[in-house]
Order: C-alpha cells, then sequence, then structure tokens
C-alpha cells in the first residue's frame, strides 16, 4: 500500500510539473512539431551519458546519495552501505566534509578505495568549496592541483567541477578529466537567491560551451515562484539548448517540489540522502526513488 507521504509528494510533484510545462510552453511558444511536452525538439536531441551501464538524461532521474563523512574511514562506511542498492545510481564522495579534504595524497588514496567499493554505480567525486556552500575554504590554485592528483593518481567516474573556478582552471581540468575518461558534472550553486530565468539559462549554456557532460545549477528559492522559475528556466535550456544532461534543483523545503520533477522538466539526476542531508531540501533516498518511480511510471502509463 503507497505510503500517504508518497502520495501527497508525487500529487505535489505532478501539479507543479504540469504549472511549469505550461508556462515554459507559453514562453517558448512550442509547436506540434518540436515534439511532445516531455520530450525535447527532434532537431536539438539531448545527448544521454553512459557510465557502468547507468544512462544518464533518459528515464527515470539517476538518484544521487552523497556522503557527509568527517573521516575516511566513515566515509568508507557509508559507501559499504549504499553499494549495491537498486535505488541508488551514483554516490557522491564530499571531499570538503573530511578532515583529510586538503590533503591531496589521502583523498587521492580514498577515492581509489571508494571507487572498488562501486562496482555496479558511479563515484561522484567533489569539493564543494567554502564560496559555493562547502565546509571547507581552498584557493584556486590549491582546489586545480587537488583536483589535478585526483584525475591522474585517484579514481573516480565523474568530477564535480565548479564553474566559478576561473576560466584557465575549468577548461584545464575539463580536459584533463576527459583525458583520463571521466565525466565533468559543472556546477553553479546560490544560496542566496533564485536569479533571473536568463541568468540560469546563461549559467548552464555558458557550462555546455565550456564542455561539460552534465549542467548542474542549484539555487534558493525565497517562494513557489522561485521554485517554478527554476523549474522552468530548467525546462527551455533542455527543450531549446541542451546537447547535455541536466541536473537542477531549488534547495530548501520549499524548493522540493524540484527534486521530485526532474522527469518533466528535463532535469535528468537529483540527489537524496540516507541519514544526514550535505544540502537543504534533500529528502530521504528511499522516499525519492519511490516518488520517481510513481511519477515515471504515470508518464508512461
Amino acid at each position: 500500500m503507497m505510503k500517504r507521504r508518497e502520495l501527497l509528494l508525487s500529487g505535489a510533484a505532478l501539479a507543479a510539473g504540469s504549472l511549469v510545462m505550461r508556462h515554459a510552453a507559453a514562453a517558448t511558444q512550442a509547436t506540434p512539431e518540436q515534439g511532445s511536452a516531455l520530450m525535447p525538439p527532434a532537431n536539438n536531441p539531448i545527448k544521454t551519458l553512459t557510465i557502468k551501464g547507468i544512462v544518464i538524461g533518459e528515464g527515470q532521474p539517476k538518484l544521487i546519495v552523497p556522503t557527509t563523512a568527517k573521516t575516511a574511514d566513515e566515509a568508507l562506511a557509508a559507501i559499504k552501505k549504499y553499494a549495491g542498492d537498486p535505488a541508488i545510481q551514483l554516490v557522491e564522495l564530499r571531499v570538503d566534509s573530511l578532515d583529510i579534504a586538503r590533503d591531496k595524497a589521502q583523498v587521492v588514496a580514498l577515492t581509489r578505495q571508494a571507487h572498488a567499493l562501486l562496482p555496479t554505480q558511479a563515484l561522484l567525486v567533489t569539493f564543494r568549496t567554502k564560496a559555493e556552500g562547502g565546509n571547507t575554504a581552498i584557493s584556486d590554485e590549491e582546489y586545480a592541483a587537488l583536483y589535478q592528483a585526483i584525475i591522474e593518481q585517484g579514481q573516480a567516474d565523474l568530477l564535480d567541477v565548479e564553474m566559478f573556478r576561473g576560466e584557465a582552471i575549468v577548461r584545464d581540468l575539463v580536459a584533463r578529466a576527459h583525458h583520463a575518461k571521466i565525466a565533468v558534472v559543472m556546477s553553479s550553486h546560490d544560496f542566496q537567491q533564485t536569479p533571473p530565468a536568463e541568468e540560469i539559462v546563461q549559467r548552464l549554456r555558458r557550462q555546455q560551451e565550456l564542455g561539460a557532460d552534465v549542467l548542474k545549477m542549484a539555487t534558493m528559492p525565497h517562494d513557489s515562484g522561485d521554485v517554478l522559475r527554476l523549474m522552468s528556466a530548467t525546462w527551455e535550456v533542455y527543450s531549446r539548448y541542451a546537447e547535455r544532461p541536466l541536473l537542477t534543483m531549488a534547495m530548501s523545503g520549499a524548493g522540493v517540489v524540484s527534486r521530485l520533477a526532474g522527469e518533466l522538466t528535463g532535469s535528468a539526476l537529483t540527489f537524496g540522502m540516507v541519514g544526514q542531508a550535505s544540502a537543504p531540501g534533500q529528502i530521504e533516498a528511499s522516499d525519492l526513488h519511490s516518488v520517481l518511480s510513481i511519477i515515471h511510471n504515470a508518464n508512461h502509463s
């Protein structure tokens, strides 16, 4: 029997998704030739990203669960817990939360250990800087050096690269990651507000120009209008410009619907939590997976 909480969450997601689709369709003046409401135009197909058999950008949004551990041993224990869980497709190793965050040798070793624990799930390695809501301050030069060490000596399936670390650094890290066959999630976070739709669209398109494999943006909403603006901007990028999978979310409790309704707006990934959240508004992975499945099945029934 469906849990009452799951029913309410899925109903909210479907309602919000319907609203944002109508708004986005009017904004972009979609025509029948552009395809259905849940598909990009035929002349702008989204390129999927496949890692370990996981197809990102197709079907139900893929679920990412982050670590929030303070030590390497705690991080590995959490990853062992997530390993093999069919509801979780990607595990994010949050380096900035660790007490060894700025120790290149120890971080590199940890990425190799973490990767070995995930034969069927993708490992996303992330150092979220203090400037973008993370736990550890680091200079752009240290950030670049740490990531270079991870790329060259560690192991990861995906690497989160912040788009505002400086264009030269970003382009160099993208090139190095791609040479090592590591996909790049390029990210931008605004913990203060939700920018205008034009700015959201511009940032995501800029990430694509910089070579990202996944385009990511997270914003802080102050009301429901902010949430719908982010979702509408996501749909605009998805339906008009994107050649890569998208990952967008409105943070905090007000933005939870954006984490649920990605299949309706073109967001191919979403974050859930097991225990402690790594960002405001995350919900339990088991609940999130259930709602994603409900929405996916409803859209294909």
